[in-house]
């Protein structure tokens, strides 16, 4: 098993700017448009320029834990004072985590404290998708990551070595119109290619080393071959 998550990509309109608001939220080093953890996330955050508009909620995004109530309003105060924003995507009132946006829109939870499924987790908890238990099966697979919850239809996995979990809601899905704007960037050695083909994925496009990809939801992805001794 040779395939590594390697960073989640995002696409940005002004990715500095992008990247700034999200290291002064998380408190990464920003490396350009690079943000690298200085937790057990295990993946980077790589920010890219793109010019077609946001239409559509994310089909990915953060969930980040709180120790305590002040610590939950600490964490909203910090992203408002960065540029951030409250948004309503359909959340009740009784619900105790908050709903924000970044700068450019992508939406994020600020997760309240005593929350178990997150227990275990650092300050980002999960990776929060939409998507079936297929492609949880799918990534599981993939990536070489046991399954942690496997239960009406909603899913979710975790590296071995700890960090954030990633998460499938299961049915009704959002409508995919056009790209999404955060994918897995993988690295891996090329034969890995056919294996993740094998499990479910479609071959997209390749040039520069990079072979474009999509899950069985149709969520695209990006693998880079990692060159290997000679």
């Amino acid at each position: 098993m040779t395939v590594t998550l390697h960073a989640l990509g995002i696409a940005a309109h002004d990715p500095r700017r992008l990247a700034r608001f999200w290291a002064g939220l998380l408190g990464w080093e920003a490396d350009g448009d690079t943000l690298i953890p200085n937790d057990d996330t295990g993946f980077r955050l790589g920010f890219v320029p793109a010019d077609e508009p946001k239409t559509r909620q994310n089909q990915m995004h953060f969930d980040l834990t709180s120790e305590s109530v002040e610590d939950q309003r600490r964490t909203v105060a910090r992203a408002l004072g960065l540029g951030g924003g409250h948004i309503d995507i359909g959340q009740r009132p009784e619900e105790k985590h908050v709903v924000l946006a970044d700068p450019e829109g992508n939406e994020f939870c600020v997760i309240e404290p005593g929350n178990d499924f997150l227990a275990e987790c650092g300050f980002v908890g999960a990776i929060a998708s939409d998507g079936s238990q297929e492609v949880g099966y799918f990534w599981s697979e993939a990536l070489g990551w046991p399954l942690v919850w496997d239960q009406d239809q909603e899913t979710a996995i975790r590296s071995p070595h700890g960090g954030p979990k990633i998460t499938w809601g299961g049915p009704p899905f959002t409508p995919k119109t056009g790209p999404n704007r955060l994918r897995f960037v993988l690295t891996g050695s090329l034969p890995e290619v056919e294996r993740l083909v094998t499990l479910g994925a479609t071959r997209l496009g390749a040039g520069n080393g990079r072979v474009e990809m999509a899950d069985p939801d149709g969520n695209e992805f990006s693998f880079v071959v990692r060159e290997t001794a000679a």
